[in-house]
């Protein structure tokens, strides 16, 4: 497994979109594939896909062609003047959404639906296909449910699927379960309470069975080494030591793996 410790994000004019590596993702998606002002990774393998740990619940998600996702943005990734060409966001709180993108952005995706209807999201950028499955949220102190108040976003990209489970506090039905489908890698919010309980986040961990699990949005060095205890007798841990990794088909270790990032913004 490759991993790159020092990331450096490129802004430059963008490339010709490639076609995107097929994956075994359920979801399929129709449309014609849009000019990117992307900033770009350099050194990544066409077949490969950048993951950097920016903070809390925010991820960077790179393609070869230089497609740039941010889940759960909120408006600052750094002193970079970095522009996604997705971000995607729940509103749990400040630390997951932002009521001001930059406006440069071109697709910004909100986890949340207008009034009783859901979030709904199939959108092809070309190399990278964004997803969405609806699940419940809850209020302060586990009152005032609400439906559909939180999204897991699905990426498909150089053949991988690869899943952010955002705010999760509802352990997923077989019909959700069905829609997010295989995930090769999946970043799992692990605080404990503030989201799903740690056993049955590790419930939902166990049965979605990745390749690759990255925990996230955990406010305390405790409540990630009390995931990491939960879920050692099944799954490697590796602790990284950096804040990204690349990864590809070939790559995918052949036993589930925790792999522990550390997250940096983008300065």
């Amino acid at each position: 497994m490759r991993l790159i410790l020092a990331l450096t994000l490129l802004a430059t004019p963008a490339l010709a979109q490639e076609a995107r590596i097929p994956s075994h993702c359920i979801a399929l998606a129709a449309g014609e594939a849009t000019v990117q002002p992307v900033a770009l990774n350099d050194g990544l393998e066409a077949d490969s896909v950048l993951i950097r740990y920016i903070d809390h619940a925010s991820f960077a998600i790179v393609t070869a062609d230089g497609t740039v996702a941010v889940t759960d943005y909120t408006g600052y990734l750094g002193t970079q003047d970095i522009v996604p060409d997705v971000v995607t966001m729940n509103n749990a709180h400040s630390t997951h959404w932002t009521a001001s993108p930059d406006p440069r952005i071109p697709h910004v995706l909100f986890g949340w639906g207008e009034g009783a209807t859901p979030a709904d999201h199939r959108l092809d950028v070309g190399s990278m296909l964004v997803r969405n499955v609806t699940t419940d949220t809850r209020g302060p102190f586990g009152e005032g449910a609400r439906a559909n108040g939180n999204s897991i976003f699905v990426f498909e990209a150089g053949g991988l699927c690869i899943g952010h489970l955002g705010h999760l506090h509802q352990i997923p039905s077989d019909a959700q379960y069905a829609a997010i489908g295989r995930l090769d890698i999946v970043m799992v919010p692990v605080d404990g309470g503030y989201t799903l309980r740690l056993g049955d986040m590790a419930g939902v961990v166990r049965r979605l069975r990745s390749s690759v699990v990255i925990p996230m949005h955990w406010f305390s060095q405790a409540s990630l080494e009390a995931f990491l205890t939960e879920m050692s007798g099944e799954f490697t841990v590796v602790e990284t030591g950096g804040a990204q990794l690349a990864l590809s088909l070939d790559d995918l270790p052949s036993e589930p793996t925790i792999m522990v990032l550390e997250p940096a913004y983008l300065d």
